[in-house]
């Protein structure tokens, strides 16, 4: 490193854009595979000269336009003077002593600071860059730069496009080496289109180990995510749904998973059936609710959904529609591609009535529709046959893709639809209060929220 005392250079006057500054060496652009002695550059910063006794008490109100970068020390030693430090000032605020603002003047007036702006010269490696900075420079200029990922426990999730895929290695590299407990990296090669709801993919960087451990809203589920469906964007949602329970409730899940909504409804002492046809997320399922100590109160399966609604629900239902007390029953599907399509299972489902404890339906689906709500609602009402108009309520979940919504529709199952044999119900209005407003609200008038 090199230092000397002059006014600051007149090239690093006024605003410096931080992603000139900061970018890695050009001759990293289009590297596959990592070599990280080559980020290694030197820069010009602007640099305080201070006495060593007032660093600390400087360093709070100086926070702002310090120099902030990973790896990076904001003090260092002056070379000319052991009683003096230097503080290291963030370039893309700080060109000269006219940079400072009054606050800041009157700060360092205050500890007899000398406003003279130093240059220090500062050796930049690939430590001291950020993710994004590395993979711009690497990457084809213009094209997007994906740094963002999924993380599930110690795994990291990525969905690279066509234009990344020569560069994955190099990249999923980068994620281990830049984000702390993150041992595993891998991409998702092909879309969620089989019966079992998980993905084929590729292990870009680091250990061959997809057993993980995630917490989610003070539970603990182990899995093996090349084998299960898991969704860390979520957590939301199932904390949403089960904060509509209450204690004794029954609670059917047809598609359970892992048992994200399963073992939280049993924690609230529900009694809980769930099912998943995927082999794998049954065994988990059943780990988790030991893992959770809930297992005494959830009851589980590995069918297809239909089969899980004609059978063991079905079942249920007889044997508890005569006393149920002050209990509800709700039924969560959530399926989104394919969960609306097993609605018409539930027509005829029960022969005649005998209470007017009917059980509501959490029901999740997709739509690219401008009007997600309407669209939902109307698909719905096409496969059950009936009106759903004043009795249900849309629930934005969240957004998966550009003009792709997934949603949750929440209805009491009509007795027309469950019943061969039905009297008149009252049936009940999904309670407007207990529903969170979405973020983003796109509804049809005739659509309760």
């Amino acid at each position: 490193m090199r230092f000397h005392c002059t006014a600051f250079l007149e090239m690093l006057k006024g605003k410096v854009e931080e992603e000139h500054v900061f970018m890695p060496p050009r001759h990293v652009h289009g590297m596959t595979e990592l070599k990280r002695d080559a980020f290694t550059k030197s820069i010009n910063v602007p640099a305080l000269k201070v006495k060593k006794e007032i660093i600390n008490r400087l360093m709070k109100p100086l926070k702002q336009i310090a120099l902030q970068r990973p790896g990076l020390k904001r003090v260092m030693e002056d070379p000319e003077d052991e009683n003096k430090r230097l503080i290291i000032l963030d370039p893309c605020q700080i060109s000269s002593a006219d940079s400072f603002d009054d606050s800041i003047k009157i700060v360092l007036g205050q500890f007899g600071v000398d406003l003279q702006v130093y240059t220090h010269n500062l050796e930049l490696t690939y430590e001291n860059f950020k993710t994004e900075e590395i993979l711009r420079a690497v990457l084809p200029e213009g094209q997007d730069v994906t740094s963002s990922f999924s993380r599930v426990g110690h795994i990291a999730h990525m969905n690279l496009r066509e234009h990344q895929l020569p560069y994955r290695y190099l990249v999923g590299q980068v994620i281990i080496d830049k984000n702390p407990g993150v041992t595993s990296v891998v991409n998702k090669t092909n879309i969620i289109d089989n019966a079992y709801r998980n993905f084929q993919m590729e292990l870009l960087a680091g250990e061959d180990n997809m057993i993980t451990k995630v917490k989610e809203n003070g539970f603990t589920y182990e899995f093996d995510f090349s084998k299960v469906y898991w969704n860390p964007r979520l957590g939301t949602e199932h904390n949403r749904v089960v904060a509509l329970l209450k204690a004794e409730d029954i609670v059917f899940d047809v598609f359970a998973g892992v048992g994200p909504f399963a073992i939280p409804a049993a924690k609230k002492n529900c009694a809980v059936l769930a099912n998943d046809l995927n082999p794998e997320s049954c065994k988990w399922l059943v780990h988790n609710c030991k893992l959770n100590k809930v297992d005494r109160r959830v009851k589980t399966f590995s069918l297809d959904g239909r089969d899980f609604i004609l059978g063991p629900l079905k079942d249920e239902l007889n044997k508890i529609s005569t006393d149920v007390g002050n209990s509800s029953v709700h039924i969560i599907m959530n399926l989104p591609a394919l969960a609306i399509d097993f609605l018409d299972a539930f027509k005829n489902l029960l022969d005649k009535a005998s209470n007017n404890n009917l059980p509501t339906v959490h029901c999740y689906g997709f739509s690219k529709d401008d009007n997600p709500a309407k669209d939902i609602k109307e698909k719905a009402e096409s496969v059950l046959g009936v009106s759903l108009e004043g009795h249900c309520c849309v629930h934005q979940v969240r957004n998966v893709a550009p003009n792709k919504e997934m949603m949750c529709i929440s209805f009491q199952l009509p007795a027309e639809v469950l019943y061969k044999e039905h009297s008149q119900f009252q049936v009940s209005v999904i309670p407007e209060e207990n529903e969170p407003k979405p973020k983003r609200i796109r509804t049809d008038p005739s659509v309760q929220e």
